[in-house]
This record gives C-alpha cells, structure tokens and sequence, in this order.
C-alpha cells in the first residue's frame, strides 16, 4: 500500500517559531504489551534527506524494517533508547511509565535537545521539556519515524533474549503482546518474571490471580486497571 513520505515541515516549524536548534522525535513501544518493557527511542536527524522508504515501523514488513534499522542508526545525527521495567510500569502506572522511558532516552542524547516532536496527542513528558505532538507523527514526522522503527526493533531483539528460557511463550513472535500462544502459555504456566502484574489480564486467571498488583493512590483507593482482558479462547 503507497503512503506519504515523512518530512521535517514540523521541525522547521519549531525552529522558525521558537528557535530550537536540535529537535528529538520521540516515539513509543510496547505500550499495550502484556510483558516486557515499555521502549522509547528519542532521535535527532537534522534536515536531511531521509532513507529510502521511511515510515511508521507498523507498516513495514519484519525484514524491511530490520535492514531500514541498521541504515537508521548510521544514519540519524544521535539516538538513544529508554525503557521501564514491568515492575515500573506495575509500581507508576503506564503514562509515569513512559514519561520515565522517555526522559532516559532524551537526557542520554549526547545533546539536550531544544524540542521534542512526541507521536501521538498527550504530551506525557511535560515540563521542563518543549514538547510538540504530533498524531500520526511516526507516519509523518522523519525523526518519529526514525525513533518509531530503531525503538519497535530494539524491543523486539530485547523480547526474543528475554524468551529464550521461556519457549512456550513465543516471546520472539509476539513481543510480549497477546496472541493465542502466549494466552495458552499464561493460562497453563502462569505469568513470567518479565510480566506486567497490575494489569487485567490476570483477573481472567483465576489460578494466577493471586500475584496481582494493585496500585494505590495516596488516599488508598485503587487506580484504574491497565490492560485488556482479551480471554475469549
């Protein structure tokens, strides 16, 4: 299916009405995964010429994205990831979450940058950073794009280590997200190390329900669930 080419019309924006010199596109993944981390890559490009075929890293092929992943990281000015850890993601909620993934990977840029282009349209980094979101900006944004696909095949490579001693999760294919196998492996073995335990989930396993995670607020109540139920064998 042909789609449009990002560019950097947002960038120059920022840079013509607030002066920002360095510009970081930031861009998410494994936000709806049952397990692993939440990713964040935060990259720099500059006004160049983006590689061939850029674009969200959900609409590239597996094989596609990989190779456009090795010619990114030679490619982009600097980048860095950020992630948090399932206990983190349990303990915080998912947006402190992200917000904490992301300003690991923005402070370890070799350059603070001046602004950042954030995909999506909740800005879940806030002060002090100068934030601009962007919907669709992993689409249409060339650092989002860049950050959306060096973030989506870093966390894959981080799930396929993580699951090699958990085989019967297919960690490697689904990358920690919902799919039959790994729905039938949680049923009958029952969450990994590296699962998310606040979430939903867990209430559709009444055997494993025990391990569940309830966040609290400071008056004690409990926060909202994160996560889907998704148990429809």
């Amino acid at each position: 299916m042909p789609y449009e080419a990002p560019t950097h019309s947002v960038e120059r924006s920022l840079r013509a009405t607030t002066g920002a010199k360095v510009v970081a596109g930031v861009d998410e993944v494994g936000r709806g995964a049952w397990a692993g981390p939440v990713s964040v890559c935060a990259a720099v490009t500059g006004l160049r010429r983006p590689p061939e075929g850029l674009t969200d890293s959900k609409l590239l092929s597996p094989k596609r994205r990989d190779t456009l992943a090795v010619v990114l990281e030679s490619w982009v000015s600097a980048h860095a990831l950020g992630h948090a850890s399932p206990e983190e993601i349990d303990e915080l909620g998912m947006t402190a979450a992200l917000r904490l993934a992301a300003v690991r990977a923005l402070e370890a840029l070799p350059v603070r940058p001046d602004a950042v282009i954030l995909d999506g349209n909740h800005d879940y980094l806030g002060s002090p950073w100068k934030v601009r979101t962007v919907i669709k900006g992993d689409q249409s944004c060339v650092p989002v794009a860049a950050a959306s696909v060096i973030a989506k095949v870093t966390r894959d490579r981080m799930m396929a280590e993580l699951g090699s001693d958990h085989a019967d999760f297919a960690f490697a294919a689904n990358a920690g997200y919902p799919s039959p196998v790994h729905k039938a492996a949680l049923a009958e073995r029952g969450p990994t190390p590296y699962h998310r335990l606040s979430w939903s989930y867990l209430d559709a396993l009444p055997q494993w329900r025990h391990l569940k995670k309830v966040r609290t607020r400071t008056d004690g109540s409990p926060t909202e669930i994160e996560g889907q139920l998704g148990f429809d064998f």
